[in-house]
């Protein structure tokens, strides 16, 4: 049996109510944000076809490539701008925005406050 990873419930529950009004559409898709204690991650989907159209995190290349060193905070921000430019790049100029049950705080506020600086509407 492999490990699995225990999932706060109580987000659990505040992302599935989220998720009854939040969904991407090809117009506007969805950018969802997945935080872990090391690493955030954000993914642009369109909830339609089933597609995740953009990604980026503290994982992909292009953040790597960055040669990051520093807080877990400004590593948010250069995700939010790294997923915005990526969006810019695929036509997609505005999206909804899925919090992912966190609170609208710390990593998750500098990840969206990014996105919208680089240009992305939501």
């Amino acid at each position: 049996m492999g490990h699995q990873a225990r999932v706060e419930p109580g987000r659990r529950r505040r992302h599935v109510r989220i998720r009854k009004v939040v969904v991407g559409t090809p117009e506007r898709p969805r950018l969802a944000v997945f935080r872990s204690a090391r690493h955030i991650y954000a993914q642009i989907i369109d909830d339609g076809a089933g597609r995740t159209l953009v990604a980026a995190s503290t994982l992909s290349p292009e953040f790597k490539a960055r040669g990051f060193k520093g807080k877990k905070g400004d590593a948010a921000k250069l995700v939010g701008e790294l997923v915005a430019e990526k969006a810019l790049a695929a036509s997609i100029q505005q999206v909804v925005f899925d919090r992912g049950g966190y609170r609208y705080h710390g990593r998750v506020k500098a990840l969206a406050a990014a996105a919208r600086e680089k240009g992305l509407r939501f």
